[in-house]
């Protein structure tokens, strides 16, 4: 079995790659690799199409923070996400943000949209995480207006919010290859306050929720 990890940053998932590191036998009778894309939605998209056009995994595994829109979702949490917006690709009118289906640039369900998301259809393996499936957003640069948090909120009632999880999902999707998501809650969308930030806290419960992941999916094949 060939899996991907991906993530923006190495940081994200240092405990994970050292508890391979120590373990020789997953490494021997499975193929692990690591790609850290960098952050944001272009370089990981450049990234992405450039390692799968000589990589085909039979598994990707994007794992990273997030942000929570929602208080029952605190900063400690990790959640699978399921399915995923652009939060910010489309324009401010002054009746309100319109994104690319509402200007008509593209249809709802025109590959690899589903219903406007890009939304995970491998429910086997979103069982498999043993995760909360939620619904996630992705932006360019990290919400702080408060105005905009209320009107994207409301528009697309997301549940986590990164930098690079659309163009995860987006890549996955056109090149046909089974994929997770996971996000360890760092805090709360709009919240400025670093002080209040638990990203060492998240880091920690993601990658002990990705190492029982990949114990798991490796078993049969070790």
């Amino acid at each position: 079995m060939n899996i991907t990890l991906v993530a923006a940053t190495r940081m994200e998932i240092e405990p994970m790659l050292h508890y391979l590191s120590e373990r020789i036998y997953l490494r021997r009778h499975q193929h692990i690799d690591t790609l850290i894309t960098g952050v944001g939605i272009v370089s990981t998209t450049y990234q992405l199409a450039r390692y799968f056009s000589k990589n085909k995994p039979t598994l990707a595994i994007q794992a990273g923070i997030a942000g929570s829109f929602h208080p029952i979702y605190a900063p400690g949490m990790v959640v699978s996400v399921r399915e995923e917006l652009m939060g910010d690709l489309g324009v401010s009118e002054t009746d309100g943000w319109k994104d690319l289906f509402d200007l008509g640039f593209v249809a709802q369900n025109e590959m690899p949209w589903q219903n406007k998301k890009l939304t995970n259809p491998h429910q086997e393996l979103l069982r498999k995480t043993a995760l909360e499936c939620v619904r996630g957003l992705t932006v360019n640069q990290i919400s702080t207006n408060h105005e905009m948090i209320s009107t994207i909120r409301d528009k697309y009632m997301p549940v986590v919010e990164s930098m690079e999880g659309a163009a995860f999902h987006y890549v996955c999707l056109m090149e046909k290859i089974p994929f997770l998501q996971l996000r360890g809650i760092s805090n709360y969308v709009g919240e400025r306050n670093k002080a209040n930030w638990k990203i060492r806290e998240s880091i920690d419960a993601l990658n002990q929720q990705l190492i029982k992941l990949i114990n798991q999916i490796t078993e049969p094949y070790t």
